[in-house]
């Protein structure tokens, strides 16, 4: 019988040789003991992740950790999402991706396999000083597909950028893929749009620079400006699931529809809310306009009122805090922004900060509420589509000298002792160069 195998083995062999990535492996999220690692191969198979701690003996393979082995089929797109268990606090892991029984790097970079679990701080020491990089609005060109005319899309070398600052965590706020026509019509079409964004090369270097999360807006949800009526939502759901590792996706309390969810990093808190599930559009004149849906703003209240973060980051793919009524801001929706901020000044919920996309445009919004609390509502967009300056929308809560109207991305850095933290939010072009900045101390708000 091994004289029969044998040549079958022989002519498999090299096939399983060829297997390869179609782009850098990402990071997820990143616990204390745990991670997520995705994937993405350029045909079917099987993968595994091998881990170890970065200053073990790489001769010793008896601190190996290895993932469970997960198939990469067409269905999926050739994407896996490996969960790591049983990490240590506080310890850097480099990694590699078993492919079909073989290790392999071709066209990856190697040096960027690897991650650092969150130290375990609480009762033993201050938290540490980290940055986070945030930004919305990518649009990769792709000419047989896009409208005729002046490319839309532009300025990828502000991936490279934002790799090259070395942040400690990214958020993406939506608008992270443009779908297209052709692409939301079908999980096949959905699955290229993403599939061709991470295969981007400016963006290889970013997406093993650090640990990734994100939230959606419209256009990585459905049609622009769908709401919760656009039949294909399982669809964006489950593409959404396939290329972002984030912790959870959807709540118990709405049946674990959609992509909310929340994470620490650090000392923050950070709550990622879906902007278009739940969404009822301002204009439909026998329903009750809503953005976020009442079960999930019930959720978010009880999750900040029960946070003991000093900050309390919300990404949602809209503006919040603005209080101009046009386009897709939450201004929109009057009731349901209403009792979002009565609400949180009724719990007096201290360090409440949105991080928004949607604009074109980044700003920064601050609104003081009847009990004292100063809520902040940080928008950052665009990384790579059009930009505009709207600074003469009259966004009566826009902090003077934040409008930026050119493509870019931001940061917000934490700094301090336990009890004296302070947020600094800055906004950079896309060469890195600082357009303007702004700090916080925790009790300013």
């Amino acid at each position: 019988m091994l004289r029969l195998l044998l040549p079958l083995f022989l002519f498999i062999a090299p096939a399983s040789l060829l297997a390869q990535l179609s782009c850098q492996p990402m990071v997820g999220h990143v616990g204390l003991r745990d991670a997520r690692i995705w994937i993405q191969a350029e045909t079917a198979g099987t993968a595994l992740i091998e881990c170890r701690p970065a200053a073990s003996n790489v001769q010793d393979e008896s601190d190996i950790l290895r993932s469970q082995p997960l198939e990469l089929s067409p269905a999926s797109a050739y994407t896996a999402t490996f969960d790591l268990g049983g990490l240590e606090p506080g310890t850097g892991y480099t990694y590699r991706v078993i492919l079909n029984g073989q290790a392999t790097s071709e066209g990856i970079d190697p040096d960027a396999l690897r991650f650092e679990t969150q130290p375990l701080w609480q009762y033993r020491f201050d938290p540490p000083a980290f940055t986070l990089a945030v930004g919305s609005c990518s649009y990769i060109n792709e000419t047989e597909y896009d409208r005729p005319g002046t490319p839309y899309g532009g300025g990828y070398g502000i991936f490279n950028t934002i790799a090259a600052s070395e942040p400690d965590l990214m958020l993406w706020l939506g608008d992270n893929v443009y779908f297209r026509e052709v692409d939301w019509g079908s999980r096949s079409g959905m699955q290229h749009r993403y599939s061709h964004f991470r295969q981007l090369p400016e963006m290889q270097a970013l997406l093993g620079a650090c640990p990734h999360i994100a939230t959606w807006d419209d256009h990585d949800f459905g049609p622009n400006d769908a709401d919760g009526s656009w039949v294909h939502k399982d669809w964006a759901a489950a593409t959404f699931r396939e290329f972002w590792p984030n912790p959870s996706q959807g709540l118990p309390e709405t049946g674990g529809q959609g992509v909310t969810s929340a994470l620490s990093f650090m000392d923050v808190d950070v709550f990622i809310l879906d902007n278009r599930t739940f969404r009822v559009n301002p204009d439909n004149r026998t329903r009750t306009p809503q953005m976020l849906g009442q079960e999930q703003l019930d959720w978010l209240i009880s999750a900040l009122q029960y946070s003991r973060a000093p900050f309390k980051l919300v990404a949602v793919g809209g503006q919040v805090v603005s209080d101009y009524a046009g386009y897709e801001n939450m201004a929109m929706f009057a009731g349901e922004r209403g009792e979002l901020l009565r609400r949180i000044d009724a719990e007096d919920i201290q360090g409440v900060v949105f991080l928004t996309g949607d604009r074109h445009s980044s700003e920064l919004s601050s609104l003081t509420l009847p009990g004292g609390r100063t809520v902040l509502d940080f928008t950052c967009s665009a990384l790579t589509s059009g930009s505009y300056d709207h600074s003469s929308e009259p966004n009566h809560n826009r902090m003077d000298g934040t409008m930026v109207g050119i493509r870019n991305y931001g940061t917000l850095s934490f700094s301090g002792p336990r009890t004296e933290r302070v947020m600094t939010i800055r906004t950079m072009d896309s060469d890195g160069n600082l357009l303007w900045e702004r700090s916080f101390a925790a009790s300013d708000l």
